[in-house]
């Protein structure tokens, strides 16, 4: 059997994107999806995401991101792709 490849992705969410439940959102999308990484809030007041699973289901948390949680309002997502690591175990909110 063949096993999907894994992959990595790397993004940076702007707009009003902290203090709206944006992280706790992430998470629980990434840990439906099946996704192992981290959210995390930035001091320029954007949100960082680092995630890795199969293609399709960090496209789809890609997807996620770009709406967000009802109270958030997302400007912009900036997202690069690369080879997955294996660095995570889990998905979480990082501080």
């Amino acid at each position: 059997m063949e096993t999907e490849t894994q992959a990595r992705l790397s993004a940076r969410i702007t707009g009003r994107v902290q203090g709206v439940g944006f992280r706790n959102f992430t998470r629980r999308r990434a840990r439906r999806l099946g996704v192992t990484g981290w959210v995390r809030n930035e001091q320029d007041g954007s949100v960082r995401l680092e995630a890795e699973g199969s293609r399709d289901a960090l496209e789809s948390l890609a997807e996620a991101v770009r709406q967000g949680p009802r109270a958030a309002r997302v400007d912009g997502v900036s997202v690069e792709w690369d080879d997955a690591t294996g660095d995570f175990e889990a998905f979480q909110v990082r501080r």
